[in-house]
Parts: structure tokens; sequence; C-alpha cells
């Protein structure tokens, strides 16, 4: 039996971007306009500059997008005042990062250093084992993980299960002729669409595993706190509380698997009833829909 009004608040990660994203909070609210100049300080470049009037090329950098999409979203969440006020929380990829943060898990100023020092990590990563992604449509996960192991047996390279999105849609990560080849196989299953995404790397691959090294280091000297609510993380999707496993995890996310579809299953199953995506566009929206399809009583919107 679900619970009445269960709010989860949810984050979007790395995609969610736009030219002019944040600009209205800036120019409309003083507490936004403050915490934008404190990132600005904080990062050593006006960030704020590239979201409200850069070129979506520049917008799309890394660097640029995942601390200008944590941003947007975490200053959103702080914005809403009294009406945040979250039974759990949760974030798709880096958007853990932006949930940890609202959840007070990690300061304002923390998450934007952790989620900098991802960004740059990632960045050299890719550069370092170039690799890619790929969307697989409408085939089972069983199918689509069989020949992703198949796949990695027979080639030089990798290619992984990287972001279980919502049932009909998984996306797959690894080396370029490996994420080639499996496409063609995945076609040849019945997938819909096996789509080779514009991203700059393996995310949630093995291939990330410098970045991950780079990146534990940043979160092991970090302070940690316990969140206001269960926070659910990517990596095992259940709800975590205690500062030690939250950090462990986070840890482990870049090289494993975002298990999106499982962990909004997890929430609805700890009595969810209203999911509000913070921050910019509508991806996990959509996903939650479909993920929750069938169930009655849930409402799904977002921030803006």
């Amino acid at each position: 039996m679900l619970n009445n009004k269960m709010k989860a608040f949810v984050f979007p990660g790395q995609g969610a971007q736009f030219t002019g994203m944040g600009k209205e909070l800036y120019d409309n609210n003083p507490k936004a306009k403050e915490l934008f100049e404190k990132a600005n300080d904080i990062l050593g470049f006006r960030i704020t500059d590239i979201m409200f009037e850069g070129e979506a090329e520049d917008l799309k950098q890394t660097k640029v997008t995942q601390p200008a999409v944590f941003l947007h979203s975490v200053i959103s969440a702080i914005c809403m005042g009294d009406a945040f006020q979250p039974d759990m929380v949760g974030g798709h990829s880096l958007g853990e990062f932006s949930a940890l943060t609202a959840a007070g898990a990690l300061s304002f100023e923390d998450g934007l250093r952790l989620v900098h020092a991802r960004a740059l990590a990632m960045q050299k990563a890719c550069e370092a084992a170039p690799g890619t992604m790929a969307a697989i449509i409408n085939l089972p996960d069983e199918t689509v993980e069989q020949v992703c192991a198949e796949v990695s047996a027979e080639g030089k390279g990798v290619v992984v299960a990287a972001n279980y999105n919502c049932p009909g849609q998984l996306v797959i990560s690894g080396n370029v002729e490996e994420i080639n080849a499996a496409c063609e196989k995945l076609k040849a299953a019945g997938a819909k669409r096996a789509m080779v995404l514009p991203v700059g790397g393996a995310f949630h691959s093995p291939l990330m595993q410098p970045a991950k090294d780079e990146l534990q280091a940043a979160i092991e000297k970090t302070e940690f706190h316990t969140p206001c609510c269960p926070v659910y993380q990517n990596v095992d999707a259940k709800a975590h509380t205690d500062a030690t496993e939250i950090k462990q995890n986070l840890i482990a996310q870049l090289t494993a698997s975002v298990r999106w579809t499982q962990e909004v299953q997890n929430m609805l199953a700890a009595g969810a009833t209203e999911f509000t995506e913070c921050g910019p566009g509508k991806a996990l929206q959509g996903m939650i829909a479909k993920i929750a399809k069938g169930i009655e009583g849930i409402t799904i919107e977002g921030t803006c």
C-alpha cells in the first residue's frame, strides 16, 4: 500500500544542460545569485557566463557540463526553501552528487569541488583511453548483458551495461570497436535501435579506472555528513544514510553501472508517490513515468 505523499526529489546527470540554464534563477533570486557567484570564485572562471550565454559546444565540455548541471540542480533545490522537504533523494550519475549536496551530506562548496574534480578526471581519462557509449532500445536487459559479455570475450577491449535508464532502455559503454560490434549484434537480436551517442568517453565502464583513482583521493579528503533523508545510490540502487557507506558507493560509481531503473523501483517500493526532478531538462521524468507505468497515484514533475 502506498503511503500518502511520500516525496522523492531526483537530480539529472550530464546531458541535461542547455544554454541559458540558471539565468532566471540568477536574475530573480538573490540567494541564487550569491551561490552562483560563490561558484565562479571556487571554480576560478565565470561558469555563469558559459551557462547563460555560451555556445552549446562550450557547454558540452565535460569540465563545464558537470559543474553547470550540478549548480542548476542544487541551487534550484535550495531556492525552493520550505518546499524542499524530501522523504528520499536520488540522482542519475553526476546527479548523485547534487542529491547528496541537496540532502546535506555534502556542503555546497565541497559538493562543487568534488564535481569539478570528477569532471577534470573524467576528461583526462577520456583522452587517455578513447571510448564511447550507445543507447539500446527495446531489448531485455539480460540480452544486452549477454551480448556485452560475448563481445568483450571476443575482442581486445571491453563493453559493459552502463546505464539502466528504464525498461527497454539500456546504455552500454566501452571501447569504440567493441561498442560498434555490440550494436550490430544487438540489432540482429531485435533491438529497435542501437545508437552510438555523441559523448566524449566510456563513462561507467572499466575505462574510467584512472578517473576513479583520482576522484577517490578527493572524496577521501572530503567531510561527509548524515543526510536529512535516505539517499538512493546508483551502485546498488539502495537507500543509504551512513556517511561512510555513502562515500564508498560514490567512489565505486565511476566504473560501475548506474542502476536507475532499480533505484526508482526501490523508491516506489519504499512508498514514494511524488517525484520532483530538480534541475535542467525532463529526462528523469520520462524515465520515471516508464518505470512507474501501471502504478496508480504517482505524480511526476520538474522544477523548471
